[in-house]
Formats: structure tokens, sequence, C-alpha cells
């Protein structure tokens, strides 16, 4: 019970700062059924089938009995028919105990697909209980939408498992020593965060922000990616990791309110892109600078 209350509360927070184009519910809930044994899998379907479960008691008076009952279906009772396979075929960690960043990723991109059906099936069931019967934005047909939402979960995957396995990495390093807040004063990925990739993130989303211009806009959202990548060079996929989530999130303060607007779906597969190649290329190169070691000693 421990487990679900402390995965429900987490979930709820993740829900109420998500939205359709940006699920960040995706990248907790991937994250959990990463790292947790196979035995509590249970415990995160009632922490998040219970909030689920509240929310279509409360509105199946107006978006109808479809709807309620495919809202009340916790997600991740979706993602196991493809994750337990996954975990059961292949380890996360390497026998360097190096996570296994292929599989972390095509876990990502096959759920996102899962979450994205299941999100377009709920919202054409309030549709068809609505009186007018069409989409929010009568110009976009459900293809656009179902790309929204896949990129939506992907992103959300991309933007909190990569930093939570990443933390997970690091503490396990540790070996059983405390942390305090001098050892993470003293890291260095913290402090080039800090000092510089943060504020230049920050600084690139208030100008997007207050650009009335969409082409200056753009460009804004793009550069986002700069200091990302340079923590990424430092510091390898850890940095990839914490960078990417910030980046993430920079991006999504900027979206509009609009779910499919083309410019955003644009900067966030560009995102999506760039943080998927870098955790691939120097997770790698990290796995090879660990055998290098390996061999010398």
């Amino acid at each position: 019970m421990a487990i679900a209350a402390a995965y429900g509360a987490a979930y709820e927070i993740a829900r109420h700062l998500s939205f359709p184009q940006w699920m960040i519910t995706a990248g907790l809930r991937l994250a959990c059924l990463f790292l947790l044994p196979l035995r509590y899998w249970p415990a995160l379907a009632l922490g998040e089938g219970i909030p689920l479960l509240e929310t279509s008691l409360l509105c199946v008076s107006d978006l109808g009995i479809p709807w309620a009952i495919s809202e009340s279906v916790p997600m991740v009772v979706l993602w196991m028919a493809l994750m337990k396979p996954l975990r059961q075929r292949w380890a996360l960690h390497d026998a360097n105990g190096r996570v296994c960043m292929p599989l972390m990723l095509g876990a990502a991109l096959g759920v996102a697909a899962i979450t994205a059906v299941a999100t377009l099936l709920t919202a054409l069931a309030s549709i068809l209980s609505s009186p007018t019967g069409e989409w929010p934005d009568p110009n976009t047909a459900w293809p656009g939408y179902l790309l929204a939402y896949t990129l939506g979960a992907y992103l959300g995957a991309l933007t909190l498992t990569p930093a939570i396995l990443a933390l997970h990495e690091r503490y396990r390093d540790l070996g059983g020593e405390a942390v305090s807040g001098m050892r993470i004063w003293r890291s260095a990925l913290f402090r080039d965060l800090l000092w510089w990739a943060i504020p230049a993130m920050a600084f690139m989303t208030w100008l997007a922000l207050h650009a009335h211009e969409p082409g200056l806009r753009q460009t804004c959202r793009l550069l986002l990616m700069v200091p990302m990548l340079g923590v990424a060079w430092r510091h390898g996929w850890h940095g990839t990791a914490l960078g990417g989530m910030a980046a993430s999130i920079a991006l999504a303060l900027t979206a509009p309110t609009l779910l499919v607007d083309p410019s955003t779906l644009q900067a966030q597969a560009i995102l999506a892109l760039i943080i998927s190649g870098a955790l691939l290329t120097r997770a790698r190169s990290a796995s090879a600078q660990t055998a290098r070691r390996i061999l010398k000693s």
C-alpha cells in the first residue's frame, strides 16, 4: 500500500503538470516499470487507477459512460502488456551495470504508441457523446491528434525516465554512502546545470514567450538544445538526461494552448530526436570507456 500511495501521489502531481502534447506521466510510469520488481506492479495499477476512477465518476454525466469506462482504465495496465515481455527478455543494465539505452528508447517509443491509441479512443468516446460530435479543432483530422499524442508521450518519457535512471545510477555508484547537500554541490554536473545551462534555457524561454515574430519564437525554441548538448558533451548520458529534462520543460512552457500546433510539434520532434541520439551515443561512449578500464585492470 505504501508503494501505491507514493506512486499515486507522484502520478497526481505529474498528471496536473501534463497536457496531451507533453505527458510527463509517461516518464514517471516508464521509470517505475523499469526499476520496480514485477511483484510491485499491481501497486502501480492501484495507485494510478484510484484517481482515474474518481475523475470518471465525477465527469460521467458530462462526457458519457463510454468515456468513463475508457478513462478509468489505468494506462500502466496497458503498458504492462509490452513491458513485461521486455523485462523478462532483456535486462535494463548490462554486465557492467550500465543502462541499456536501446532498450529504454525502444520501450519509450512502444509505450508512446500505446498511449496515443488509448488517448485517442478515450477522446473519441467523449466526442461521440458531445452534442456536436466534432473534434476540438475541426481543421485537424484524427491522424494529427494521433501524432500529437504519440510525440507528447514519447517526449514525456524522455523528460523523466532517463533523468530518474541517471540519478538512480549515481546513487548506486555511491556504494551505500549518504547523499548530502555538500556532495550534490560538489557535483560538476549540478554546477554546470545551475550556473549556465538552466540560465541559458530560461533566457531563451523568456525570449520565445515574448517574441511576436513566429520565426524568432521558433529559433529561440531550437536554441534551447544548445546548452543541453553542451551538458551532454561534458557529462555523458547523465548530462544528456538532466539537460534534456530541462530543455523539455522549457519547451513545454512555450507551447500554446492549441493541441496540434505545427511549430510546437516540429520543435518537439527535433528535441526528441536530439535527446534520443545523444543518449545513444553518450551511453555507448560510457560503456566503451568502462570496458577499456576493465581490460586495463
